[in-house]
């Protein structure tokens, strides 16, 4: 299709901080795409922990009310700007957007376009994109655990976790996933030993399962709990924090738990006991180079994907909810009654 055909958009706007029956509809007529640009149909996005801070209005980082939310996508191309490729049409490819992936259409670059292979489904594909590039990266990238070696999840029924708990077991780590009590089982099933998070002494029973310690800890929780991770860590492991959802109730500046946090990891790396901490920034290197920072993330979701097609990675998808209910999706994502990702769908 070229950039002349008009194409309407349905988009959900998140107005404020609202609940989520406060998100709008909204149709509109798209832009046509400029250069470097394709009119990208939606054919999967999801909520995710960004969009569920986005509405309390305490994500680092997020555009200022009102906007389109939603953090990745899988869509179709169906036109593109001028000097583009025309054989981009008909292809499917996922994006990193950040906002403005709760519509039927949107404009992306075509420099962040990564291909989905054809036989992996959309719905599928949409649960490893940001879930699986940072599941990737942080075992990978940052921790570099290797076969033999045992690692803590936190949360590994989420969509992070659940993701970082296969990811681990196929490349022959041990793992120990915290979880509450009703999805133990399925944390057992993806190949980790389940622990509750409830459990007053949760890292005591930890300790109990790896006496000798462990060689990393996936910690999205921070706040208070982030030290007894650091504690569970045996000489030469790597903490990895990718989140503060311990403080994502409180009121205030939502940049100050974090601005802590990144204090603290800066305090244990100066210690000489040969452990490490880092914070998992998944744009990080982006501002510096976007090229390299694209092509980093096109070679890893390769990978993930890969995996997804081969059936070594299983894509836990909680439910598949239409855009038109945006508000239920948020919702039952919000609930932590469901274990793995939440997914829009394009309605019918």
């Amino acid at each position: 299709m070229n950039s002349t055909v008009t194409t309407f958009a349905t988009e959900i706007v998140l107005p404020g901080t609202v609940e989520p029956n406060g998100l709008e509809t909204r149709t509109r007529e798209l832009p046509a795409p400029a250069k470097g640009q394709v009119v990208l149909r939606m054919d999967a996005t999801g909520v995710s922990f960004a969009e569920q801070q986005m509405r309390r209005g305490k994500y680092y980082d997020q555009p200022p009310f009102p906007f389109v939310p939603g953090y990745d996508v899988v869509g179709t191309v169906t036109a593109v700007g001028p000097e583009a490729d025309a054989t981009l049409v008909g292809r499917r490819f996922a994006a990193v957007t950040k906002a403005g992936a709760w519509a039927s259409h949107l404009l992306v670059d075509t420099a962040g376009l990564m291909p989905v292979p054809d036989e992996v489904d959309a719905c599928a594909a949409e649960t490893v994109v940001v879930n699986g590039l940072t599941a990737w990266q942080m075992l990978h990238r940052i921790a570099k655990v290797r076969a033999g070696g045992t690692v803590v999840v936190l949360g590994a029924n989420g969509g992070v976790g659940s993701t970082l708990v296969q990811l681990a077991r196929h490349a022959g780590i041990t793992v120990i996933g915290t979880a509450s009590a009703r999805h133990h089982t399925a944390v057992r099933d993806l190949g980790a030993t389940p622990v509750d998070y409830r459990d007053p002494d949760m890292y005591g029973r930890i300790r109990e399962l790896a006496p000798d310690g462990v060689d990393a800890v996936f910690d999205h929780v921070g706040g208070a709990g982030v030290e007894q991770s650091w504690q569970l860590l045996r000489r030469g492991g790597t903490l990895v924090s990718y989140g503060t959802a311990a403080t994502k109730d409180d009121e205030g500046n939502s940049q100050l738990p974090v601005l802590k946090l990144f204090a603290r990891l800066a305090a244990w790396n100066s210690l000489p006991n040969g452990k490490s901490a880092h914070f998992y920034n998944f744009w990080a290197g982006k501002r510096r180079c976007q090229a390299s920072w694209q092509r980093r993330m096109t070679e890893d979701l390769t990978q993930v994907l890969r995996l997804v097609a081969d059936g070594a990675l299983a894509p836990q998808i909680a439910a598949r909810i239409p855009l038109s209910d945006a508000a239920s999706a948020l919702t039952l994502a919000e609930s932590h009654t469901v274990a793995g990702k939440v997914v829009i769908v394009p309605d019918a």
